[in-house]
């Protein structure tokens, strides 16, 4: 199969204002985003909401209604996944607020806990825009990303009743089991949609005997041919991990979220540029874009 659903996450909860100066924070910036990377590419944009005036990860129904009206007046094919990851310190109850609010295509849902440990970043950062910044980086040398297996049933349950397809966020092999667990007790429904986050410090490494370890361990838990996956590194890992998945018959993601960085020393400017890079890379490869219909047939789900 040569065709690849292409995957761009736009803002995340992950890096800071004062990480870059074009990471996307208004509802404004986050559509334009979301459009510019769809004109790139993109089959599906991942979407977090962010506090428009500080640039804080925020789980406010008003600014996602505003960033998907906005896409959809422009984009009305492109699919939208919206995050049940949220940021640290939200409820349950606040991540997966959006898909009874929203009923989306696609919903992200991480399938485990972790340690979150982005607190290196902050002494790399000589001055902050906002005071919340450090605080947030700081805390997570004390911070468990916690989804248990009542959270995660909660998420899922609540995707299934609302048309949802989970996508399924697995940090590290432990996760795929978790996965195969909720598939066997019939809460996953059809084919899982397996998502491998690498390079997240606190979970698995970003390399190729990580990567090809996770589809090895879905291989065998879940038979080849019988589940969906896509895969991205975090930071300089993005593009490397992206071209071995291709090459492991995967779908990829890119975005701000997981890259601040077009090229090294290069900050991005906009999810536009770093989907046409990724789009350029795949076509030296023969290997083509899924159109957002295509990937819908692919995942099993309705538009």
């Amino acid at each position: 199969m040569s065709k690849r659903i292409l995957n761009c996450a736009i803002t995340g909860s992950i890096h800071v204002p004062s990480m870059s100066p074009y990471l996307p924070i208004t509802p404004d910036e986050i559509a334009q985003n979301a459009i510019d990377a769809a004109n790139a590419g993109a089959t599906a944009v991942h979407i977090h909401a962010r506090n428009p005036e500080d640039g804080k990860p925020s789980s406010d129904l008003e600014i996602y209604d505003t960033i998907i009206q906005k896409i959809r007046a422009v984009n009305k094919d492109v699919i939208i996944c919206l995050t049940t990851g949220g940021g640290a310190g939200m409820t349950v109850e606040e991540r997966v607020s959006v898909v009874p609010k929203f009923k989306p295509q696609l919903a992200s849902m991480n399938a485990g806990s972790i340690n979150w440990g982005l607190f290196p970043a902050a002494a790399k950062i000589k001055s902050y825009k906002h005071p919340w910044e450090k605080a947030m980086l700081e805390m997570t040398k004390g911070f468990v990303f916690q989804n248990t297996f009542a959270d995660m049933e909660k998420m899922i349950q609540i995707m299934n009743d609302n048309g949802t397809k989970p996508e399924l966020e697995c940090y590290d092999v432990g996760h795929i089991y978790n996965v195969k667990f909720l598939k066997d007790t019939g809460l996953i429904q059809g084919k899982p949609y397996l998502q491998f986050v690498l390079g997240i410090n606190g979970a698995l490494g970003s390399n190729v005997a990580d990567l090809t370890m996770m589809k090895e361990t879905a291989d065998r838990l879940f038979g080849v041919g019988e589940y969906n996956w896509s895969a991205f590194g975090a930071g300089r890992a993005e593009y490397p991990i992206c071209m071995q998945n291709l090459l492991l018959g995967g779908h990829v993601r890119v975005g701000m979220e997981d890259n601040l960085y077009l090229s090294k020393g290069v900050l991005a400017k906009n999810n536009g540029e770093l989907v046409e890079k990724m789009a350029r890379i795949m076509r030296e490869f023969d290997f083509e874009i899924a159109s957002p219909d295509e990937a819908r047939a692919m995942l099993g789900i309705t538009k």
